[in-house]
């Protein structure tokens, strides 16, 4: 049997979802999600909101993985849960590579598990990075006015917080208020995105520094959504010898065959698997999103394990 072979034989018996098409079909709700996005980066729904949202859809292992920040984690933690739901420590940093590995805008994306929050150092590598998205968003701004596609008014009204990292789904978000886009997809395809003329490279750490900040605060650190790792195992095998601990491997847009294929390159290489929505709200509400959701319990549970959380 192939190492293939056998990691879809291990994971037929722990869990058992249909496939329609190509996707999977959860066999019940999701109880583990471990990506998503609050307002508090470039998610819609204020963390109090999304995690009231999070467990009413039947999630009992949450991680709130803002982009550059933990203010959301520390807002949530400081209040009352719901029952039931335990919360992770959780971030997640687009990290630039400095050589073209052929990866769409030159990015990994780098998930953080478990970090301490009080961490002063890990805090200052977060704000360095708040600090360059602001720079990206101001400079986005000032292009699209140059191009003829003026936010400015829209931006004034945004409340953003030192805490709070900004991203391009907020531009993508006033270009619709502002009629320049249907969609925050259209605002990409055509404005913002990669090659589309209202688009600002991003600056900030690469994909080591990110591992190691996140190591450093007691973190694990996981390579996110990386469909391409059964065609790149070189590169993950780069990021593990860099410190990486896991990947992502249920995440809600994957098909079987690549949950398949992503789940053996982690069995492969002595991965935690990881697994999430990566909600942000654009395209429905939670709930909508949750339904097609599958990751397995035992998914959570090893990482609380790992974490030491009882």
């Amino acid at each position: 049997m192939t190492d293939i072979s056998r990691v879809r034989a291990r994971r037929s018996r722990r869990h058992d979802p249909s496939v329609a098409d190509g996707a999977v079909v959860p066999p019940g709700p999701s109880t583990v999600d471990l990506h998503a996005h609050s307002s508090r980066s470039d998610g819609v729904l204020a963390p109090a909101v999304l995690v009231e949202a999070v467990a009413a859809a039947g999630v009992r292992v949450f991680s709130l993985t803002d982009h550059d920040t933990l203010a959301g984690y520390r807002e949530l933690a400081a209040g009352e849960l719901p029952a039931g739901l335990t919360l992770v420590p959780g971030v997640e940093i687009n990290a630039l590579v400095t050589r073209d590995l052929g990866l769409w805008e030159w990015e990994l994306h780098i998930l953080g598990f478990g970090m301490d929050p009080l961490d002063e150092a890990f805090e200052d590598v977060l704000a360095g990075q708040r600090a360059a998205r602001r720079v990206r968003f101001d400079r986005t701004v000032g292009l699209l006015r140059e191009i003829g596609l003026p936010i400015d008014a829209q931006v004034a009204e945004l409340d953003v917080g030192d805490d709070d990292a900004l991203g391009r789904p907020t531009i993508a978000r006033a270009l619709i208020a502002a009629g320049f886009a249907s969609s925050v997809e259209d605002a990409f395809s055509r404005i913002i995105g990669h090659g589309a003329p209202g688009y600002v490279r991003r600056e900030g750490l690469g994909p080591e520094d990110a591992i190691a900040a996140i190591a450093d605060a007691g973190g694990i650190p996981v390579l996110a959504h990386f469909r391409e790792a059964p065609d790149r195992v070189e590169v993950v095998r780069e990021l593990v010898d860099a410190g990486l601990r896991g990947l992502e491997v249920y995440y809600r847009s994957f098909d079987v065959g690549t949950v398949e294929a992503v789940g053996a390159v982690a069995g492969e290489l002595g991965l935690i698997e990881t697994g999430g929505s990566d909600y942000h709200g654009d395209l429905g509400t939670y709930a909508e999103t949750h339904a097609s959701l599958w990751v397995p319990p035992e998914v959570g549970e090893r990482l609380l394990r790992t974490l030491g959380v009882p």
